[in-house]
């Protein structure tokens, strides 16, 4: 059995691409963009939000080390699914909370765990993670990649990505990356 894709939305790339590299089991982790209306859209544009892109994560994994649902709930546990259109500081469509899946299982396993969310006292507010189909992928341009780990000193980096990566390693200190 090969690799799977997961793709996903949940505020600037730069946080969910810093947590999914320090996972096991993830192969390689890629920012960009999806489901906009524009091929091959620049930052510029999706940040604008006229192109209707999100800002996402493209995590290759491999299902024997970790699985989809395993996936999604690092997903869930790094970013707040009950904002719509925002995370934190950060607003506009293109930081809106999203999955979108590559396959029929990808939809089941993401809409089972929706709901057995939003039927769980996890989260004070109803989630509006939006769940569909990957209708295109676009990756982000060379200098957005790996861009936590090239410039941990960035003032955005220190306010809000260093902090989500350091809640990952202890909320989810079972799945990190091992040395």
């Amino acid at each position: 059995m090969g690799t799977e894709v997961a793709v996903l939305g949940g505020g600037c790339f730069w946080c969910l691409e810093a947590v999914y590299l320090d996972v096991e089991g993830v192969v390689s982790v890629e920012s960009g963009y999806a489901g906009g209306s524009v091929p091959n859209p620049s930052y510029e544009a999706v940040c604008n939000g006229q192109t209707g892109h999100a800002e996402v994560v493209r995590v290759e994994f491999d299902p024997q080390r970790i699985g989809y649902r395993d996936i999604l709930g690092i997903f869930f546990g790094i970013h707040d699914p009950t904002t719509l259109n925002r995370q934190g500081a950060d607003v506009g469509t293109q930081y809106r909370s999203v999955i979108f899946h590559t396959s029929p299982d990808q939809h089941d396993i993401a809409r089972t765990m929706i709901d057995e969310l939003g039927r769980g006292d996890v989260f004070d507010r109803p989630i509006v993670t939006q769940l569909a189909p990957l209708p295109d992928y676009w990756p982000a341009e060379a200098y957005h990649q790996r861009y936590f780990e090239r410039h941990p000193y960035q003032g955005y980096c220190m306010a809000v990505v260093a902090p989500k990566v350091a809640k990952f390693r202890k909320q989810f200190a079972a799945r990190l990356r091992r040395a």
